[in-house]
């Protein structure tokens, strides 16, 4: 028997060929020249840098990296950098972690859990070498897929353009037989339809005169190599229009697996009496069509590449333009327009394409048709009236969202997708009440009718306040909801619920509405809205996060004055439907309870035996948070603003971190910290003993439940 050598393709030079991009994150010097001096014995080429603070960090993460490895540092934990790199352009950067202090075993999934790629100890030098090798390389792999993505796209633009500007015939191919046509290739041949053309293999159709030679081209070109894929043959086909010889190309395509794009070169004149067929000619609609095709192809490879088993395309327009459109000037409204997709695509959290300035399309997809329903519910929240940021200026933005369910694997070709496009913009998005029970749906109809006792507190008419009545009976109160980060990784899906609306082209927040005190009634209506409205959502958003749960801001009238919270509360326990324990979390500001002490606590009690949570807003700045925090049973508080603030400087951190453990040590309550909006302060936050984290750098305020890791 013969000998053989086993390979592994991972231990080859072409790891070698380049320099590894090296990010050490350490405070040990000796550590850092351990790790050079392994790649260097194994002839690799680094390029490394070491640092051990943020501020370093923040700007190098800037910079593209190959891997980074993790050892200690002065005020970077690893969750830290796990998190700031999923928040960055290279979110899929693998990170080996350097064996922590009082490691064990079994915390080594939790790590991993995390993000960590790999745990690594310098005292077995193999080990690591091996483990940094599988980094590298899937980092590369990460990087040749983005390359070679971007490559394709511009390859195929390149391609369309060519074909317009050429004024070519154009036919696909697959395994040498036709699969479609534009109308100037039908036109050469003398066809009136595609449907006589596809089928037919290319001898048929071209019936080149030195056949052995056309064979030998199109092998290599069937088998990807494409260096002599333009020639000239005599054609004896009889019907052709043209004069010979034709001047043939072919080209890679990337619509279809194993297809080949054929294109003849012919001058406009000798088309122009061509028969007339029903198939518009892509030259001349090339410039309309342009963003439709790339739409079209980046879909089809997404439904390729990460195949579900539920698909929707879903069509996003705008409705109606501002109604003062015209007395901004011409920069602010070119402004406007472009503006849209950014905030579209901040919504949605899936790839979105641009088709013109007020069409989009978007693909959704799931593991399931409920999931996916799931999903698209979700979406009727962006049709409500929107706000949209120019400059100094703000304009009013309405969308209407439609959606069709892809019932095929991919769309065949750009005049189906157009076709797909239309049926979608026909079909509104599900209501959120066909994911409800008739029995809940008998509950929200009574949740409504339930009567609120005001104590015949006298009601203060004023503007705002009617506007409010008007978008309450309107249901056109908008809920904003944001993701919440847990240090402890176990409680991912957290969000908090805040809520407003849109009064004089402004953005008027509720829970931060004086007037609102003054009128008790309108007060407890509105947030007896709220709730109905978030546990809605809840009930849906629970099909594709089961674990899910929020925290929703109210006034104090409900707590105060509506007797019937707690059996409310029940009620929509039960319409939620969550198995996991307290779903709901009821969260007041400080100055809320701290009036009205003795009255809160009753409610806490009671609300308490329902399973619902209680959560403190605007917490720490009083003279009363700490008699607050050992006299009512608390679950969590959320940290008052100018807490937070002491986060964006190094030095207010201990003093910080001292109030904070001054807090557990009354009472050992969840802490979170809010607005956290820049990579500072969110770093800094992992000083503190706060387990939520907060803030736009994580995931800013959106009209729908989603998770930031969904894209």
């Amino acid at each position: 028997m013969g000998s053989f050598k086993v390979r592994n393709s991972l231990l080859s030079k072409k790891l070698k060929l380049s320099k590894t991009r090296l990010l050490i994150i350490d405070d040990n010097q000796l550590r850092y020249n351990q790790i050079i001096e392994l790649f260097e014995s194994k002839n690799h080429q680094v390029q490394a840098t070491l640092l051990d603070d943020l501020n370093t960090f923040e700007k190098q993460l800037n910079i593209g990296w190959d891997i980074v490895i993790f050892g200690r540092a002065y005020d970077l934990k690893i969750e830290q950098v796990l998190s700031l790199i999923q928040a960055s352009s290279q979110p899929n950067l693998p990170v080996l972690l350097l064996t922590p202090d009082q490691y064990a075993s079994n915390e080594y999934l939790s790590y991993i859990q995390k993000g960590v790629y790999e745990i690594i100890d310098l005292n077995l030098p193999e080990q690591v070498y091996i483990a940094i090798v599988r980094a590298l390389s899937y980092s590369r792999l990460q990087q040749n897929e983005q390359r070679l993505l971007e490559e394709l796209d511009t390859a195929h633009s390149h391609v369309q353009s060519k074909i317009k500007e050429s004024n070519k015939a154009v036919a696909t191919l697959q395994e040498g037989i036709h699969t479609k046509a534009n109308s100037e290739y039908l036109a050469i041949f003398g066809l009136k339809s595609e449907n006589e053309l596809i089928g037919l293999p290319i001898l048929d159709i071209l019936q080149p005169t030195d056949l052995n030679h056309f064979k030998q081209k199109f092998k290599r070109v069937s088998q990807g190599i494409f260096d002599q894929s333009s020639l000239d043959i005599v054609s004896r086909n009889p019907a052709i229009t043209v004069s010979n010889p034709l001047k043939i190309e072919f080209l890679p395509c990337d619509d279809e697996e194993d297809a080949v794009q054929l294109t003849i070169e012919c001058e406009e004149n000798n088309i122009s009496t061509a028969p007339q067929t029903s198939i518009p000619s892509q030259s001349i609609e090339s410039d309309k069509l342009s963003p439709t095709i790339n739409a079209f192809n980046a879909i089809n490879r997404q439904l390729n590449k990460q195949p579900a088993d539920a698909n929707a395309l879903v069509v996003i327009t705008l409705s109606s333009c501002p109604d003062d459109a015209f007395k901004y000037t011409l920069e602010t409204i070119k402004t406007y327009f472009s503006s849209i997709y950014g905030f579209i695509k901040e919504q949605v959290n899936v790839s979105v394409f641009k088709i013109n300035p007020v069409l989009y399309v978007a693909l959704f997809q799931a593991e399931s048709d409920q999931v996916l329903k799931s999903q698209l519910i979700s979406l009727k929240s962006l049709e409500k009236p929107q706000l949209l940021s120019v400059g100094s200026s703000t304009l009013a933005l309405h969308l209407h969202l439609g959606y069709l369910v892809l019932n095929q694997p991919n769309i065949k070709d750009e005049k189906s997708f157009d076709h797909l496009l239309e049926q979608a913009f026909a079909q509104r998005l599900p209501n959120m009440e066909q994911s409800l029970s008739q029995r809940d749906l008998g509950q929200v109809t009574g949740l409504k009718e339930l009567s609120i006792s005001t104590e015949n507190i006298p009601k203060v008419q004023q503007s705002i306040l009617q506007a409010l009545q008007q978008k309450l009976d309107a249901s056109d109160i908008h809920l904003k909801y944001q993701q919440l980060y847990d240090k402890q990784d176990s409680d991912l899906y957290t969000y908090e619920v805040t809520s407003g609306f849109i009064y004089d082209n402004s953005w008027q927040d509720i829970n931060q509405l004086p007037d609102l005190r003054d009128d008790p009634e309108l007060s407890i209506k509105v947030d007896r809205w709220i709730l109905v409205e978030a546990c809605k959502q809840l009930h849906n958003f629970l099909t594709q996060y089961p674990t899910a749960r929020l925290i929703i801001n109210l006034n104090r009238h409900i707590l105060l004055n509506d007797k019937q919270l707690p059996e409310l509360m029940s009620k929509l326990l039960t319409i939620v439907g969550s198995r996991a324990k307290a779903p709901l979390t009821l969260q007041f500001s400080e100055e809320s309870i701290s009036q009205n002490l003795p009255l809160a606590q009753q409610q806490f009690a009671k609300l308490k035996q329902n399973e619902v949570e209680i959560s403190v807003r605007d917490f720490g700045m009083s003279m009363y948070s700490e008699s607050i925090l050992s006299q009512i049973d608390l679950d969590s508080l959320s940290l008052h603003h100018n807490l937070c603030k002491m986060l964006s400087s190094d030095k207010d951190l201990p003093q910080l971190q001292q109030k904070l453990e001054n807090f557990h040590h009354i009472k050992p309550v969840e802490i979170l910290a809010r607005d956290l909006n820049d990579m500072t302060m969110f770093a800094n936050a992992w000083n503190i003993e706060a387990r939520y984290l907060q803030g736009n750098y994580f995931q800013k305020k959106l009209d729908r439940l989603t998770d930031v890791q969904d894209q």
